[in-house]
């Protein structure tokens, strides 16, 4: 487990560059999720390369106390904070690059009202916390709707589309970003971000642990996108340097378009099992253009078949996973 969070938290030449270019403290809000503990300790892997002595400051309420201990361990600085309570997000000490993590997407159809305060309305408090601040802030490419699957795919001047309550509210995050910058000149970039896969999560995971399984695999969102965890982190690290008012926004994810078919069958001859493949693909699915982020800032380093590769063996070995499933076949935005 240490070597995939070192793999995982493994800054690059672009990142230092990026933090030497955005100087002071790196407060990384809504840290305590799937990406938040891999892409702070980078962060602060890439602060000491860079020798300028600042600090990472980790923000959540830890739900899981031994990722705060283990963040705490490599020299990251964690508090615990309840970001809905004003007179704690009060307390919070000042930065100028802020990584904006919180949010919430399963449990949007019981609890819709949860999930726009928490995509919509927390963002827009913080960003009046620290209104002359550089921001990152993660959102998702189902904001956008759904492409052909022959092309073009959804590029970051397209009309958003969004379906359901969970992707209108994450365009709603990034309005309160919009609006920040027109009121107060808040700088920030945004990371339209489908799909990252650690080896423990994500879409391949999905995949594999259902052709493994014997589970079926259902193809009628026949395409995706995916991008290694790593690779994202870093991307959203050097978008600190992008930050720009109005916001600069950029899809984050792999430039292949992957067939669930496909990699249901790889997955299956990988294993020896044969994957239960059911469903016909629908002719459109949640597919993104890279052609911006591959300007700004370059192509991710693992490509999808090493991806494909690395979570095959995990599964193999029957390494620990965890259970959160991406429901990436979710065609309603119901999640």
């Amino acid at each position: 487990m240490a070597a995939l969070e070192e793999r995982l938290s493994r800054p690059d030449d672009g990142v230092v560059a990026a933090l030497r270019a955005c100087p002071g403290d790196v407060l990384v809000l809504g840290a305590g999720g799937k990406m938040g503990p891999s892409l702070a300790r980078m962060a602060w892997r890439a602060a000491q390369a860079a020798g300028d002595g600042r600090r990472v400051i980790a923000v959540a309420r830890w739900h899981d106390p031994a990722a705060r201990t283990a963040l705490d361990a490599d020299g990251v600085t964690t508090l615990a904070c309840d970001l809905e309570d004003p007179a704690a997000l009060a307390a919070l000490p000042d930065a100028p690059n802020i990584i904006y993590m919180a949010g919430q997407k399963f449990g949007t159809q019981d609890a819709p009202s949860r999930t726009w305060a928490l995509n919509a309305v927390l963002p827009a408090r913080c960003l009046a916390r620290w209104p002359d601040a550089r921001w990152v802030a993660f959102s998702t490419g189902n904001v956008y709707a759904l492409a052909r699957a022959a092309g073009p795919f959804a590029r970051e001047t397209d009309l958003p589309a969004p379906i359901g309550e969970y992707a209108m509210s994450c365009l709603g995050r990034e309005r309160a970003f919009e609006d920040a910058a027109l009121l107060r000149g808040t700088r920030s970039a945004i990371v339209r971000l489908n799909y990252a896969v650690d080896l423990r999560y994500g879409v391949l995971v999905d995949i594999g642990r259902r052709v493994r399984d014997g589970e079926p695999v259902d193809v009628t969102m026949g395409w995706v996108n995916v991008i290694w965890q790593g690779d994202a982190n870093r991307m959203a690290l050097r978008l600190l340097a992008h930050a720009s008012a109005p916001p600069c926004t950029v899809n984050v994810t792999g430039p292949e378009r992957l067939s669930v078919r496909d990699v249901a069958e790889r997955f299956g001859g990988r294993l020896g099992i044969l994957a239960d493949v059911r469903g016909a693909e629908a002719p459109e699915a949640l597919l993104s253009d890279t052609t911006r982020m591959h300007e700004l800032l370059g192509a991710p380093e693992i490509q999808a078949p090493v991806l494909i590769e690395w979570v095959a063996a995990w599964l193999e070995r029957r390494n620990p996973l965890l259970a959160k499933p991406t429901r990436f076949e979710v065609r309603d935005g119901a999640f």
